[in-house]
């Protein structure tokens, strides 16, 4: 009998290829709108409500493409993110000014996407050494750069990066608006029947992987016994999860890579930032 191994990914393309980068889709999610341009941005052309699986699929689309996409793959997706973000700008008098193509609120979006799957990588596998994080750091930032932002946006080093990161999660904010859009992504309505039975676990993992000043500003209940049931999950994960097979552990990587070589050649693909197109 074949004997099945415990497999630890240690570089960039395999820390994206897990099953595992699913569970943190919420937590970046709201760490992107808790940014009060990116908020505003997706406040007044979002469609979330009706739309949300969709635009979770386009995430993921953009992040296949980003990291396994090959040169026609990402050509072909950057037009079509393009197109979904020209009519994504405005704001000002009455709140964040925002631009889809701001390199700034660019950056966050991607970071938002590493440091979340970094920090997953870290609860069920433990840390990387310095070389292999410092590996993974170059590789994931020059694979995130490669529809819009340029690599020199980002902080030089993972030190950098930290700091970068810290920052800015001490200066997100709110609102009420942005507020309402979270009650949509953490409480679906228009999402398949299989979904349903999952949405309180995914409630709880994105609760208990935001950072805590950020979870309060969302309005997320977090008491001992939720963080109770946090630990005891991320303890099963851990005990659990290295040993499942890789052609599970790969097996949303593959699908959604089977939908960019489908789409390549039309415009289905939902915007990666949680955006409509112009009708």
């Amino acid at each position: 009998m074949r004997r099945i191994q415990r497999n630890r990914p240690v570089s960039a393309r395999d820390i994206a290829s897990e099953a595992l980068t699913l569970a943190g889709g919420g937590r970046a999610l709201l760490l992107q709108i808790a940014h009060p341009a990116v908020g505003r941005g997706v406040v007044e052309h979002s469609d979330f409500a009706t739309r949300l699986m969709d635009r979770f699929d386009g995430t993921m689309v953009y992040l296949t493409a980003s990291m396994f996409g090959t040169p026609d793959e990402l050509r072909a997706i950057r037009r079509i993110v393009n197109r979904a973000h020209a009519p994504v700008r405005g704001g000002g008098a009455n709140g964040a000014a925002y631009n889809a193509y701001d390199p700034d609120l660019q950056l966050w979006v991607a970071a938002t996407l590493y440091q979340t799957m970094m920090e997953l990588h870290r609860r069920v596998f433990g840390s990387l050494t310095d070389r292999q994080a410092d590996a993974v750091y170059r590789d994931m930032t020059a694979a995130l750069s490669n529809l819009q932002l340029s690599p020199d946006r980002w902080p030089a080093t993972r030190a950098a990066f930290d700091d970068y990161w810290n920052h800015l999660v001490n200066t997100l904010a709110v609102d009420a608006d942005v507020l309402a859009v979270s009650r949509q992504i953490l409480y679906p309505s228009a999402v398949p029947w299989w979904f349903r039975p999952s949405a309180p676990m995914l409630r709880l993992v994105t609760a208990g992987l935001l950072p805590e000043s950020v979870r309060a500003q969302f309005r997320l209940t977090w008491d001992e016994r939720r963080q109770r049931r946090f630990d005891r999950l991320l303890r099963w994960t851990r005990v659990l999860y290295p040993w499942l097979p890789l052609r599970l552990r790969h097996l949303p990587r593959d699908r959604y890579l089977a939908k960019l070589r489908r789409a390549v050649g039309s415009t289905d693909i939902a915007p990666a930032s949680g955006v409509r197109t112009a009708d």
